[in-house]
């Protein structure tokens, strides 16, 4: 006889009991999402599975490391002043479509690679926003690019700068201002807006000529412009001041006599600076507009703030010291020292400068003695024609030619041909990277040679000794040997010629009769030499 379990009614049924019933059902519940999820698993699986196997792994892309790569060694080098930020963001405004075709040639030979693979793999796409970084950068650099001339002209001396929404141009000239001032007086002249004049006078008066231009449209508008930048004249003991504030509306061209014997200081914001007869030097902080010295003695002291900035003197007895961007250098007849730090945009001239010369910019560095020649510079070209005493050129990208060199010679260049004529026995070390060196020995030049080139060849036309093929060396003595003759070129010709014979010492320069002051900012160039008419040759 069975046993019935407890509270079994009559006919063996069990009672209903709702929470069983739930515990349950929400068991069989949680059992089928269990299930559920674990289908969805191995299907999440097999889909990656078959995934991997059809694209293969995820691989980077290179161009995003070298696009990194390349935006910190640009950062690194116009940080350190290696290159210049005006000129590179030009050329990056120019330029700046070659980089997007480099990357899209080297994910075209990731492509290429990826094909030989037995693999197939999948590349990343980190490097697209830098990409577009570099597009938005380089527009923007372009639109600024083509921008600059407009606004640099705006701003200019010559143009209306504050004449934007074309007022109408009224003038007035000052009465003449005119004060005593003591030997040997310290004069200030500050102007934030228009061209400046000095002269030097024969007596101890200062005088002052201003000529005002003021934008407004009616004639009460402009002579309030013309009572708010007119020009004062202060003398306090030994010094005396020029002074215009400008309100921002107008100009005021000055022309300023001075003592002979007076000190003067320049600050021009927007406008030319013209000096003559100067007998004590003067200091120059030049901002838009240009410079123009001649007849000065004394030290030449000029600050540059802008890379438009042509500056040029002449017959100049003192020391010049310049610093910061300008254009156009033209120097000539100078009977002191030169030193420049800092770009040039445009072209250098110098000519008949007596003194050591000493220029450093981001590309070149160069130092001469004296200069009874000449010399030009550009964006590709260093010449030098006639340079007494030890010269010595650091550059890069520039073709340099060097002929007759009184003194010892060092020029290190690369991606450019390198050329020196001594002007007789003296020494030359020439360190060349991609390009030719070529040296022109005279008659009574000598030397110890000692040269060497890699993947180039050798040509002498004295009884030298060449030996090697791919690396290629010369050695030996030309004349009675002495002086060292060291020839480089990593990736070049190295060539050893004769030439003509030079005098023993530099000529003479040519006479002021011959050699007018250049008007404004033209080159004064001397008259072509006449070569030997029997050069003498060995």
């Amino acid at each position: 006889m069975s046993s019935a379990p407890p509270n079994m009614p009559p006919g063996g049924v069990p009672p209903y009991d709702p929470k069983t019933q739930w515990r349950v059902y929400r068991e069989q519940q949680r059992a089928a999402w269990r299930a559920q999820r674990d289908a969805w698993r191995a299907q999440r699986h097999a889909w990656r599975a078959d995934y991997w196997g059809a694209y293969g792994p995820r691989v980077p892309s290179i161009v995003g490391p070298i696009i990194l790569v390349a935006i910190g060694v640009v950062g690194l080098l116009l940080y350190s002043g290696r290159i210049s930020g005006p000129q590179f963001w030009t050329w990056y405004g120019h330029w700046w479509p070659l980089l997007l075709i480099g990357a899209g040639l080297a994910l075209l030979g990731e492509w290429m690679l990826d094909l030989t693979r037995s693999a197939p793999v999948r590349r990343g796409g980190s490097y697209v926003g830098l990409l577009i970084l570099v597009a938005i950068v380089g527009i923007f650099a372009a639109g600024w690019g083509n921008m600059r001339p407009w606004i640099g002209n705006w701003n200019g001396n010559n143009s209306d700068f504050f004449n934007f929404f074309g007022l109408p141009e009224h003038q007035s000239d000052q009465q003449t201002m005119s004060q005593p001032a003591p030997a040997n007086a310290t004069i200030d002249i500050d102007n934030p807006q228009g061209d400046i004049s000095i002269t030097a006078g024969d007596s101890s008066n200062i005088q002052v000529q201003a000529h005002e231009v003021a934008f407004a449209d009616s004639d009460a508008g402009a002579n309030k412009i013309f009572a708010a930048e007119a020009a004062h004249l202060t003398v306090n003991g030994n010094s005396a001041q020029v002074k215009s504030n400008g309100d921002g509306h107008g100009r005021v061209n000055f022309t300023v006599t001075v003592p002979k014997t007076a000190r003067v200081t320049v600050n021009a914001e927007r406008g030319d600076v013209t000096a003559a007869g100067l007998g004590a030097g003067i200091t120059i902080n030049a901002g838009h507009g240009d410079t123009h010295l001649n007849g000065v003695t004394g030290p030449i002291v000029a600050h540059f703030s802008n890379s438009r900035h042509d500056f040029s003197a002449h017959e100049v007895t003192g020391d010049l010291t310049a610093d910061g961007n300008c254009n156009d250098l033209t120097l000539s007849d100078f009977k002191g020292q030169i030193t420049m730090n800092g770009d040039i945009f445009g072209d250098v001239h110098l000519e008949n400068i007596s003194g050591p010369i000493k220029l450093h910019t981001s590309v070149t560095d160069l130092e001469l003695a004296s200069l009874p020649g000449d010399l030009t510079l550009d964006s590709d070209d260093l010449r030098v024609a006639e340079a007494q005493g030890a010269v010595h050129v650091t550059t890069h990208a520039k073709d340099v030619d060097l002929s007759e060199i009184y003194g010892d010679t060092y020029v290190e260049d690369r991606d450019g041909a390198v050329s020196v004529e001594p002007a007789g026995a003296y020494g030359i070390d020439v360190r060349n990277g991609k390009g030719d060196v070529e040296i022109t020995v005279p008659p009574n030049g000598a030397g110890t040679v000692d040269g060497h080139t890699h993947n180039g060849d050798i040509l002498t036309d004295f009884g030298l000794t060449i030996s090697g093929d791919e690396d290629k060396t010369v050695s030996g003595k030309i004349g009675s040997g002495g002086p060292k003759i060291f020839l480089s070129a990593d990736e070049g010709d190295v060539r050893i010629k004769k030439g003509p014979a030079f005098p023993a010492t530099p000529p003479a320069p040519a006479t002021e009769a011959a050699n007018p002051a250049p008007p404004g900012n033209a080159r004064h160039l001397r008259p072509p030499k006449t070569p030997p008419q029997q050069p003498v040759t060995q």
